[in-house]
């Protein structure tokens, strides 16, 4: 069984008196790691003006593109996949609406409209949630409708005449942040982009939450009954950015805490610890602090080269993997290196990335991995892999240590992701990192 392929982010800004599509694109890009295959915006300007690129942000929203586009209140979206926001018109108005998340019971959800006669154009997850929304008398009561009839995960961001409806399924499992400056309010999948504009957070949107942003600023219109909190924990594994801060916990911290607990009773004997980059820095840091081991770059990244799990195909993730790091080899000959990286999936990155450095010249190469072994692929986000393709769930540890070429292997136990990022398990959702029977 392969599941749905979604990863994304969103952003939304309101300006009582300023024109806010410069800052709107700037918090777009600063999310370009949840998504690299689309970007698009939805503005409000006598009605509702949606621009959707395949790319890049910076490449799809030039200056002068930018410049066209005038308006004080507007959302956007990255993704790995569809483009968004999307337009609909409705009884309610025409509005717009972008998504991040993964609809269980969708095709449930389609069937059922289509026997009322409701009509698809796309038959996305994200137009299906525009029509459920469009079935109630107001935009806040048609949210709410997705919570009483949606099972999975989502965040939303809705765009209408008034102002910026942002929701959040009623367990947390993806983030949504708030933020403000002066006259202007945003929404945020992350805070990532908050201190570029200056804005300060104000508080995470609450699992089960509606807010709307507005001439007022930020408030709450409708709150879904409580439900378990299940707040993503490979956010602060691996999607987040590390200059993040999620549910209040912030990502450096989390991954810090994870790199020590590898270190702690860990009795290998190395010359110094290094990351594959971006996301094992924050381990390698954690390790080199807690071991009293230097710590050095390996590997040189390419800042142009996307994020290895972003293309769609195997072939294009193999290719992004060569393309993005280099080895730097005066760092690697005839030592023995602690290689820290947030997760191991198929293993042929890493791999690769082992070969590589005993190609070089490296005495050994010892893995550490921040996340426990993937035993099951993500049902509610993220580039999703079938259990055919983790390499946890057909080999030993032992054995998947001998097939990446490493000196020895070791991963953090689901006990060291919870206490590294200090939320009860309870209120965090560990289904990749749980076997399939549990």
């Amino acid at each position: 069984m392969r599941f749905l392929e979604e990863h994304c982010g969103l952003f939304g800004i309101y300006s009582t008196q300023n024109n806010c599509i410069s800052d709107l694109v700037l918090g777009m890009f600063k999310l370009q790691h949840r998504g690299q295959h689309s970007c698009g915006l939805s503005v409000w300007n006598k009605g509702i003006k949606n621009h959707v690129f395949p790319g890049l942000v910076r490449q799809a929203f030039s200056p002068d593109r930018t410049n066209a586009i005038q308006s004080s209140f507007g959302i956007g979206h990255v993704s790995i996949k569809e483009m968004q926001p999307i337009r609909l018109e409705s009884k309610l108005g025409e509005f717009a609406i972008a998504f991040s998340g993964n609809i269980l019971n969708a095709e449930e959800l389609f069937s059922q409209m289509k026997k009322e006669n409701h009509s698809f154009t796309n038959h996305t997850h994200v137009e299906l949630l525009g029509k459920l929304i469009s079935q109630e008398k107001t935009f806040p009561e048609g949210l709410a409708n997705i919570s009483a009839k949606a099972h999975g995960s989502w965040t939303i961001l809705l765009l209408t005449q008034e102002g910026i409806y942002a929701a959040r399924d009623p367990r947390g499992y993806k983030p949504l942040i708030l933020g403000a400056k002066d006259t202007t309010v945003v929404v945020s999948s992350e805070s990532r982009p908050f201190s570029l504009l200056g804005c300060t957070i104000v508080r995470d949107v609450l699992p089960g939450e509606i807010v709307f942003l507005g001439p007022e600023g930020i408030s709450t219109v409708l709150q879904a009954p409580a439900q378990t909190i299940q707040h993503c924990a490979f956010e602060w594994g691996y999607i987040a950015s590390m200059d993040s801060i999620i549910d209040g916990i912030p990502v450096v911290r989390a991954r810090n805490n994870l790199g020590a607990a590898l270190a702690k009773n860990d009795n290998v004997e190395a010359d110094i610890v290094a990351p594959i980059p971006f996301s094992g820095i924050g381990y390698a840091l954690g390790y080199h602090r807690e071991a009293k081991i230097p710590y050095d770059e390996v590997f040189l990244i390419d800042r142009f080269a996307s994020r290895s799990y972003m293309p769609l195909t195997q072939e294009e993730r193999d290719q992004e993997a060569k393309i993005k790091l280099s080895v730097v080899s005066d760092s690697v000959k005839g030592k023995r290196i602690i290689l820290c990286d947030d997760s191991i999936v198929r293993g042929t990155q890493i791999r690769n990335k082992v070969l590589e450095l005993k190609a070089y010249g490296a005495r050994e190469v010892h893995v550490r991995v921040g996340c426990p072994p993937l035993v099951a692929p993500c049902l509610y986000d993220i580039s999703t892999r079938s259990y055919q393709e983790l390499a946890a769930t057909r080999y030993s540890i032992k054995e998947i240590c001998r097939r990446i070429g490493a000196d020895t292997l070791r991963y953090n136990s689901i006990e060291d992701m919870v206490k590294a990022i200090g939320i009860p398990e309870t209120n965090l959702c560990l289904h990749c990192w749980r076997k399939k029977d549990s």
